[in-house]
């Protein structure tokens, strides 16, 4: 992680075919582009390499999850159960259509915990939205089967999981819909993007002209498209879909590269009797973007992360429980409904009940929770030196506990 480590020819070559045509928006300008299109080949790609019916490219993740939600019919006072570890835009999503964020423990998939989830549904309960973070996935046939008995959405937040799997099936393509974002930092960047990947024709319909002001998209003529509905600019740009286009034919060696240095650093963690590591589900395959492990203790986690600070080797190493965009206990500015418009009084009033709402269990799970990102430039002897004193500082740390036992 990231693909942008590895820009080279291939990316270059995709953008200088656009500039050549000076043809920059992917719609319309038939004759002058020449034939070049990059968003539509770059969509085509992620239907073969991904396995969904349709895609549609969009400006970036977070346009990507308010597009699929429109389509799938999720708006004013519909609640989406969403976990307490997430990127902000899960909830910025939410809440751009007028939905309720309905935020639940998560378990050691660090993502929904299906007991969780069943609690907290409600007769305004329109969707789960498991966001699969740093990887890997939530229990995809428990959320399922729920979505089943109460006829609800499953909506896949991806985002974070480009390449990971579950049963044979690639993440983003086994719920109602699914998402990828294309940022600067994933595992494919367009430096800005995503896409609505989806089965469903209907739902692929929506989101292509919900993308583009509602353009049915049906004529020849731009000018004379009809707009069935309101729709607003998602789009993405042809430079930004080239770079992907690069990108996605790259995207096995990334993952190949991921999974090996994800391995030998893991390795030296895994000599350490008292780290644990994030649960897979069974039939899962992570993405290997992040090595996501636990230490027995909120307090031996931070005296952990003091001393790599210490050393000045903390980069890489996430401590989401304390990071400001990642989890719920930083979030102040949605648990104080903090807008710079008037949102509806049930959004404002969930958002307030935040405030008072204990998720013990997320905070034992996240507390204890430190992600180290995968580099895909590490040589052997990086991954040597860095496995080596994130194990001494653990053993230190371990040690001082003994010590003042």
């Amino acid at each position: 992680m990231p693909g942008y480590e590895l820009f080279g020819e291939e990316e270059k070559k995709e953008i200088n075919d656009v500039l050549e045509t000076g043809i920059l928006m992917r719609y319309g300008f038939d004759g002058p582009r020449k034939g070049i299109w990059k968003a539509k080949e770059l969509e085509q790609a992620i239907i073969k390499r991904f396995g969904c019916k349709y895609a549609q490219l969009t400006s970036s993740g977070t346009s990507a999850l308010t597009t699929a939600m429109a389509a799938l019919g999720i708006g004013f006072g519909d609640e989406v159960i969403m976990p307490t570890f997430t990127f902000v835009a899960s909830f910025e999503a939410v809440l751009s259509v007028g939905a309720i964020p309905v935020l639940v423990d998560i378990d050691e998939t660090l993502t929904l915990d299906p007991a969780a989830v069943r609690t907290a549904i409600t007769p305004k309960t329109k969707c789960i939205m498991p966001v699969h973070m740093c990887g890997s996935m939530a229990d995809l046939d428990a959320l399922k089967q729920i979505c089943t008995e109460h006829k609800l959405i499953l909506l896949e937040d991806a985002c974070q999981s480009i390449g990971a799997s579950y049963k044979g099936r690639s993440l983003g393509t086994i719920g109602d819909a699914g998402t990828f974002s294309f940022d600067f930092v994933k595992t494919i960047t367009c430096a800005e993007g995503g896409v609505v990947m989806t089965n469903t024709e209907d739902t692929y319909t929506k989101a292509d002209a919900y993308t583009d002001h509602g353009h049915d998209h049906k004529g020849v003529d731009r000018g004379a498209d009809l707009h069935p509905f309101i729709g607003y600019n998602y789009r993405i740009s042809e430079l930004h879909a080239a770079v992907g286009l690069a990108q996605i034919r790259k995207v096995d060696t990334f993952l190949d590269m991921q999974k090996k240095n994800y391995d030998a650093l893991r390795a030296h963690l895994e000599k350490i009797p008292e780290v644990s590591f994030r649960e897979v589900p069974e039939g899962g395959v992570d993405s290997c973007s992040f090595v996501s492990w636990f230490l027995p203790t909120e307090e031996l986690t931070k005296a952990f992360v003091a001393e790599m600070k210490e050393q000045g080797i903390l980069p890489g190493n996430f401590y989401w429980y304390v990071n400001n965009w990642h989890y719920l206990s930083k979030w102040d500015h949605l648990k104080q409904a903090a807008t710079l418009h008037n949102i509806s009084s049930d959004q404002r009033s969930a958002l307030l009940k935040l405030n008072e709402t204990k998720f013990t269990a997320s905070d034992a799970i996240m507390s204890r929770c430190i992600s180290t990102a995968i580099s895909l430039l590490w040589s052997e002897e990086q991954i040597k030196e860095k496995g080596e004193r994130m194990a001494a500082a653990i053993n230190k740390v371990l040690k001082a506990q003994m010590q003042h036992a």
